[in-house]
């Protein structure tokens, strides 16, 4: 378990939030679910943007999840940096090293987590290695991060065989697990998945790490419709989506787009640049705006 300690965060400029209005005091247990189910009144598909969280610091992750919730993002998904990631490529892999080295840990994304709910009541979900759950001690990592405002949690090396020691602790505290299914997933693996995740289903769009290139979508679609016949869970793709092509196309499949490693990179590129937030924050438009529906056509 290597892990590192926390860094002091400066605190950004408040700016209003798009959510707050949306929730009542219930929301602890509805955002992913509200906001899937408001899209989809809408026909429209949810952008989930990922983050590394500390990267380049924690007061920039409180900065960006408002900058990207501007933008158009719908669900944050916020990494928790590990020095052993298995799933990541070199992009959030280096990424994770930045956070760790500016002092990010789970407790203070938690508190970075708890700052943003003052502000915003955008789903946030974690994506964390198993280990550094376990560190804290699960039960009382579920109580924390529902306390702070967490909505969702996704643990790559974690498949549902193995949650039981998280399963009770998400439970009482209304934590959502997502779990994941990949091209390879046989019929049996994704009804179990199906069965045992809450707020969305991720589907993995290729085999290999975060940072790849999208190139069958014909296998995507298919393996997508399979596993929308088998629940009425939403459908999340990420891994490979990279231009607001790639999120155009995969969003007439999907009922969620997730894009990482693209967002994680144009980061590390301005990050030494004062309008990182706002260049990032135009990247993600034009990932939402592709995303578009169709506009009717007229009948006249």
């Amino acid at each position: 378990m290597k892990r590192k300690n926390e860094a002091n965060p400066r605190r950004s400029t408040k700016s209003p939030s798009l959510h707050a209005s949306r929730f009542t005091d219930d929301v602890r247990e509805n955002r992913i679910d509200h906001t899937f189910a408001r899209l989809k009144a809408k026909g429209e598909k949810a952008l989930i943007a990922y983050l590394m969280a500390g990267d380049p610091s924690l007061a920039d992750t409180e900065t960006l999840v408002l900058a990207l919730e501007r933008a158009g993002a719908d669900l944050i998904e916020l990494g928790v940096p590990f020095s052993d990631p298995i799933a990541d490529g070199p992009v959030i892999q280096q990424a994770a090293e930045r956070a760790l080295r500016s002092g990010a840990s789970l407790r203070k994304i938690l508190q970075t987590v708890r700052a943003l709910r003052a502000r915003t009541q955008i789903p946030l979900v974690l994506m964390a290695y198993y280990n550094t759950i376990h560190a804290l001690g699960e039960a009382s990592f579920c109580r924390e991060a529902q306390s702070a405002g967490v909505d969702g949690l996704i643990v790559p090396d974690m498949p549902p065989e193995e949650s039981g020691p998280l399963r009770p602790g998400a439970a009482e505290s209304g934590l959502r697990l997502i779990f994941l299914l990949a091209p390879t997933s046989t019929a049996e693996r994704r009804a179990t998945v199906i069965k045992q995740s809450g707020g969305f289903v991720y589907y993995v769009s290729l085999t290999g790490i975060t940072g790849a290139t999208l190139t069958d979508l014909g296998e995507v679609k298919q393996n997508v419709a399979r596993i929308k016949k088998m629940g009425d869970l939403p459908v999340a793709v990420g891994f490979g989506v990279a231009t607001p092509e790639d999120a155009a196309r995969v969003s007439q499949i999907a009922d969620g787009v997730i894009v990482g490693s693209a967002i994680v990179k144009k980061i590390a590129e301005c990050r030494q640049d004062s309008r990182m937030p706002e260049l990032v924050g135009d990247f993600v438009r034009s990932l939402k705006v592709a995303m578009a529906p169709p506009a009717p056509v007229s009948s006249s």
